[in-house]
Protein backbone atom coordinates (compact mmCIF):
# COMPACT_ATOMS: atom_id res chain seq x y z
CA UNK A 1 0.00 0.00 0.00
CA UNK A 2 1.22 3.14 -1.04
CA UNK A 3 0.43 5.09 2.15
CA UNK A 4 0.89 2.45 4.39
CA UNK A 5 3.87 0.70 3.75
CA UNK A 6 5.32 3.43 1.42
CA UNK A 7 6.46 3.25 -2.10
CA UNK A 8 10.23 4.01 -2.01
CA UNK A 9 10.00 1.21 1.15
CA UNK A 10 8.32 -0.69 -1.51
CA UNK A 11 11.18 -0.54 -4.11
CA UNK A 12 14.17 -0.91 -2.16
CA UNK A 13 12.52 -4.10 -0.60
CA UNK A 14 11.81 -5.96 -3.89
CA UNK A 15 15.36 -3.77 -4.97
CA UNK A 16 16.84 -6.02 -2.39
CA UNK A 17 15.29 -9.47 -2.82
CA UNK A 18 16.19 -9.38 -6.30
CA UNK A 19 19.50 -10.40 -6.65
CA UNK A 20 18.40 -13.54 -4.51
CA UNK A 21 15.48 -14.70 -6.56
CA UNK A 22 17.41 -13.63 -9.98
CA UNK A 23 20.22 -16.38 -8.18
CA UNK A 24 17.42 -18.60 -8.02
CA UNK A 25 16.48 -17.92 -11.74
CA UNK A 26 13.18 -16.20 -10.82
CA UNK A 27 12.53 -13.79 -13.95
CA UNK A 28 11.11 -10.34 -12.70
CA UNK A 29 10.60 -9.24 -9.09
CA UNK A 30 7.61 -7.16 -9.56
CA UNK A 31 6.51 -3.76 -7.55
CA UNK A 32 2.58 -3.53 -7.54
CA UNK A 33 1.34 -0.70 -5.58
CA UNK A 34 -1.70 -0.02 -4.62
CA UNK A 35 -4.14 2.59 -2.81
CA UNK A 36 -7.37 2.54 -1.15
CA UNK A 37 -8.94 0.64 2.02
CA UNK A 38 -11.76 -1.91 2.88
CA UNK A 39 -14.68 0.25 2.70
CA UNK A 40 -13.55 2.07 -0.63
CA UNK A 41 -12.00 -0.79 -2.32
CA UNK A 42 -8.49 -1.09 -3.54
CA UNK A 43 -6.53 -0.15 -6.60
CA UNK A 44 -3.16 -0.32 -8.19
CA UNK A 45 -1.62 2.50 -9.15
CA UNK A 46 0.66 3.53 -12.09
CA UNK A 47 3.70 3.27 -9.99
CA UNK A 48 4.33 -0.60 -11.06
CA UNK A 49 8.03 -1.20 -11.21
CA UNK A 50 9.44 -4.49 -12.76
CA UNK A 51 13.35 -5.52 -11.36
CA UNK A 52 13.88 -7.99 -14.47
CA UNK A 53 16.63 -10.84 -14.59
CA UNK A 54 19.49 -9.48 -17.12
CA UNK A 55 17.98 -11.20 -21.12
CA UNK A 56 20.65 -14.02 -21.17
CA UNK A 57 21.53 -13.42 -24.43
CA UNK A 58 21.38 -10.20 -26.99
CA UNK A 59 17.82 -8.77 -28.01
CA UNK A 60 16.24 -6.64 -30.92
CA UNK A 61 16.85 -3.89 -28.16
CA UNK A 62 20.69 -4.66 -28.50
CA UNK A 63 20.81 -5.09 -31.67
CA UNK A 64 19.69 -1.81 -32.93
CA UNK A 65 22.12 -0.37 -30.31
CA UNK A 66 24.52 -1.81 -31.45
CA UNK A 67 23.66 -0.74 -35.17
CA UNK A 68 23.83 3.04 -33.43
CA UNK A 69 20.08 3.14 -33.55
CA UNK A 70 18.00 4.97 -31.26
CA UNK A 71 15.95 2.83 -29.23
CA UNK A 72 12.30 4.46 -27.15
CA UNK A 73 10.83 2.53 -24.93
CA UNK A 74 7.43 3.42 -23.88
CA UNK A 75 5.59 1.64 -20.63
CA UNK A 76 7.12 -1.49 -18.70
CA UNK A 77 9.18 -2.22 -21.33
CA UNK A 78 12.48 -0.50 -20.25
CA UNK A 79 12.15 -2.94 -17.05
CA UNK A 80 11.59 -6.07 -18.54
CA UNK A 81 14.53 -5.91 -20.72
CA UNK A 82 16.58 -4.44 -17.92
CA UNK A 83 17.19 -1.19 -20.07
CA UNK A 84 19.89 -3.03 -22.00
CA UNK A 85 20.14 -1.62 -25.07
CA UNK A 86 17.85 0.72 -24.47
CA UNK A 87 18.28 4.92 -25.04
CA UNK A 88 15.16 6.04 -23.09
CA UNK A 89 11.71 5.09 -21.33
CA UNK A 90 8.76 7.06 -20.45
CA UNK A 91 6.34 5.41 -18.62
CA UNK A 92 2.44 6.64 -17.21
CA UNK A 93 -0.70 5.80 -17.60
CA UNK A 94 -2.07 4.34 -20.81
CA UNK A 95 -3.52 7.33 -21.71
CA UNK A 96 0.47 9.16 -20.81
CA UNK A 97 1.55 6.06 -22.93
CA UNK A 98 -0.31 6.92 -25.82
CA UNK A 99 0.80 10.88 -25.63
CA UNK A 100 4.31 9.00 -25.48
CA UNK A 101 3.90 7.06 -28.42
CA UNK A 102 2.47 10.19 -31.06
CA UNK A 103 5.47 12.04 -29.99
CA UNK A 104 7.89 9.53 -30.66
CA UNK A 105 6.49 8.87 -33.98
CA UNK A 106 7.14 12.48 -34.38
CA UNK A 107 9.76 13.17 -32.91
CA UNK A 108 12.06 10.02 -32.69
CA UNK A 109 15.13 10.41 -35.39
CA UNK A 110 14.85 8.23 -38.45
CA UNK A 111 15.42 4.78 -38.01
CA UNK A 112 14.42 4.17 -34.80
CA UNK A 113 12.99 1.63 -32.63
CA UNK A 114 10.05 2.53 -30.99
CA UNK A 115 8.81 -0.02 -28.43
CA UNK A 116 5.53 0.30 -26.67
CA UNK A 117 3.73 -1.87 -23.63
CA UNK A 118 -0.43 -0.73 -22.76
CA UNK A 119 -0.70 -2.65 -19.67
CA UNK A 120 -4.34 -1.71 -18.62
CA UNK A 121 -5.61 -3.90 -20.50
CA UNK A 122 -4.22 -6.49 -18.16
CA UNK A 123 -4.03 -5.18 -14.93
CA UNK A 124 -7.40 -2.78 -14.85
CA UNK A 125 -9.80 -4.81 -17.24
CA UNK A 126 -8.07 -8.34 -17.91
CA UNK A 127 -7.28 -9.37 -14.05
CA UNK A 128 -10.41 -8.17 -12.83
CA UNK A 129 -12.64 -9.78 -15.27
CA UNK A 130 -14.13 -6.83 -15.97
CA UNK A 131 -15.86 -7.07 -19.59
CA UNK A 132 -17.52 -3.66 -19.95
CA UNK A 133 -14.21 -2.21 -18.83
CA UNK A 134 -11.84 -4.26 -21.09
CA UNK A 135 -14.36 -3.21 -24.14
CA UNK A 136 -14.82 0.61 -23.44
CA UNK A 137 -10.76 0.60 -23.10
CA UNK A 138 -10.56 -1.28 -26.79
CA UNK A 139 -13.08 1.37 -28.18
CA UNK A 140 -10.64 4.08 -26.89
CA UNK A 141 -7.60 2.09 -28.06
CA UNK A 142 -8.62 1.82 -31.73
CA UNK A 143 -9.73 5.55 -32.10
CA UNK A 144 -6.52 6.67 -30.58
CA UNK A 145 -4.62 4.28 -33.39
CA UNK A 146 -6.89 5.58 -35.66
CA UNK A 147 -5.11 8.96 -35.16
CA UNK A 148 -1.76 7.67 -34.90
CA UNK A 149 -1.63 5.65 -38.09
CA UNK A 150 -2.33 8.46 -39.89
CA UNK A 151 1.53 10.18 -38.69
CA UNK A 152 2.83 7.13 -39.43
CA UNK A 153 5.17 7.14 -42.56
CA UNK A 154 5.27 4.94 -45.86
CA UNK A 155 8.64 3.59 -44.52
CA UNK A 156 7.51 2.65 -41.12
CA UNK A 157 6.78 -0.41 -39.94
CA UNK A 158 3.76 -0.94 -36.96
CA UNK A 159 3.14 -4.23 -35.40
CA UNK A 160 0.64 -4.92 -33.16
CA UNK A 161 0.78 -7.54 -30.94
CA UNK A 162 0.59 -9.45 -27.12
CA UNK A 163 2.72 -11.40 -24.89
CA UNK A 164 -0.65 -13.10 -23.59
CA UNK A 165 -4.35 -13.32 -23.75
CA UNK A 166 -6.23 -12.05 -20.55
CA UNK A 167 -9.58 -13.02 -21.37
CA UNK A 168 -11.75 -11.20 -19.07
CA UNK A 169 -15.13 -13.25 -19.56
CA UNK A 170 -12.82 -16.66 -18.56
CA UNK A 171 -12.70 -17.82 -14.84
CA UNK A 172 -10.58 -17.23 -12.23
CA UNK A 173 -7.82 -13.87 -12.68
CA UNK A 174 -4.64 -14.82 -14.18
CA UNK A 175 -3.39 -14.92 -17.71
CA UNK A 176 -5.57 -17.09 -20.09
CA UNK A 177 -3.23 -18.76 -22.76
CA UNK A 178 -5.09 -18.40 -26.16
CA UNK A 179 -2.91 -17.49 -29.39
CA UNK A 180 -2.51 -13.69 -29.57
CA UNK A 181 -3.16 -11.61 -32.88
CA UNK A 182 -0.23 -10.39 -34.82
CA UNK A 183 -0.75 -7.56 -37.26
CA UNK A 184 1.48 -5.42 -39.54
CA UNK A 185 1.22 -2.07 -41.14
CA UNK A 186 3.42 -0.74 -43.95
CA UNK A 187 1.63 0.00 -46.28
CA UNK A 188 1.43 -3.43 -48.32
CA UNK A 189 -0.84 -6.33 -47.79
CA UNK A 190 0.49 -10.00 -46.88
CA UNK A 191 -0.49 -13.79 -46.08
CA UNK A 192 -1.87 -14.88 -43.14
CA UNK A 193 -0.24 -17.33 -41.07
CA UNK A 194 1.19 -18.79 -37.87
CA UNK A 195 4.26 -17.30 -36.46
CA UNK A 196 6.66 -17.35 -33.23
CA UNK A 197 7.32 -14.41 -31.21
CA UNK A 198 11.44 -14.45 -32.08
CA UNK A 199 10.08 -14.07 -35.43
CA UNK A 200 8.77 -10.68 -34.85
CA UNK A 201 12.13 -9.62 -33.84
CA UNK A 202 13.35 -11.29 -36.96
CA UNK A 203 11.22 -8.81 -39.04
CA UNK A 204 11.64 -6.19 -37.09
CA UNK A 205 15.51 -6.51 -38.01
CA UNK A 206 14.87 -7.06 -41.21
CA UNK A 207 13.25 -4.19 -41.90
CA UNK A 208 16.02 -1.79 -40.16
CA UNK A 209 17.91 -3.05 -42.26
CA UNK A 210 20.20 -4.09 -39.25
CA UNK A 211 22.62 -7.35 -38.14
CA UNK A 212 21.58 -9.76 -35.63
CA UNK A 213 24.69 -9.89 -33.21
Amino acid sequence: HEDAFGLDRLYQLCQDLTPLLHGMRVGRVIARPFVGSVDEGFQRTKNRRDFAIAPPSPTLCDWAAADGRAVHTIGKIGDIFSMRGITRCKKGSDADLMDHLKAEVAEAPEGALIFANFVEFDTLYGHQRDVEGYARHLEWFDAQIGEFLTDVGSDDLVIFTADHGNDPTWQGSDHTRERVPVLFQNGTTGGMGHIMMQDVADIVATHLGISKH
